[in-house]
């Protein structure tokens, strides 16, 4: 049977999945904390847009910077490997030819299909870039990709528990920001099950208690300045 594979290596869906679960999470968390040492709905927004643009940047400039260190890493890695190849041939079979060994073939068939393997210069840096360092060198990710998707992502998740506070304020949008954001969370928690195959059930409470408990957090810390200061 024929089967697909996702595109894992890229980035890009981690970086938007992680994105709008970090800016659900924090940006809740926020929201309760102001509002628990200050129902002003004014403040709460200021907070909450602050929150929301600070994250968001933060969030695409270090998934571009991550995701750049590394592509320049395999790209030096990459580098290595082709110089190698061209200036120790033999050596680079018998790398192979070892590799494939490992594997399960006999000494005469590894070495066949290593010998075979080089006689291409790009089919052999693909082989043993995939063999010896575990990357894909034509798939090796798009850092602005990964960046643009993070910042909108963060920017979705940070804004839903900000509407009730467009349109009202105190204890109902409170409220309202909490059911929001744990709901939210759940469906992040089945999105992601879908993508890796595991349980909804069992991803979506994972996601909502980390919401719940950095709500609860914050909101406690919120309430002790709120009486104190």
């Amino acid at each position: 049977m024929v089967h697909d594979h996702r595109a894992v290596q890229d980035g890009s869906a981690r970086a938007a999945i992680f994105g709008i679960s970090d800016g659900l999470v924090s940006n809740v968390a926020l929201i309760l904390g102001v509002a628990a040492a200050s129902l002003d709905g004014s403040a709460v927004l200021i907070a909450g847009v602050s929150g929301l643009l600070a994250g968001a940047a933060s969030m695409a400039a270090g998934e571009y910077v991550s995701m750049k260190a590394q592509n320049e890493l395999i790209e030096r890695e990459l580098r290595i490997e082709r110089e190698s190849l061209a200036n120790n041939p033999a050596l680079e079979v018998r790398e192979l030819s070892a590799i494939y060994r490992k594997r399960g073939l006999d000494k005469d068939q590894a070495r066949d299909l290593a010998e075979a393997v080089h006689k291409d210069p790009e089919v052999a840096l693909e082989v043993h870039a995939r063999e010896e360092l575990g990357v894909d060198p034509d798939d090796i990710g798009d850092p602005i990709g990964a960046a643009v998707s993070s910042f909108i992502a963060f920017g979705i998740g940070a804004i839903l528990p900000l509407i009730p506070w467009f349109i009202g304020e105190g204890d109902s949008a409170m409220v309202a920001s909490v059911i929001i954001g744990l709901v939210a969370a759940a469906l992040v928690g089945i999105t992601l099950a879908r993508f890796t195959e595991r349980s909804p059930f069992k991803t979506a409470l994972r996601q909502v208690s980390w919401a719940a408990g950095a709500c609860a957090i914050t909101f406690v810390i919120g309430s002790i300045l709120g009486t104190t200061v």
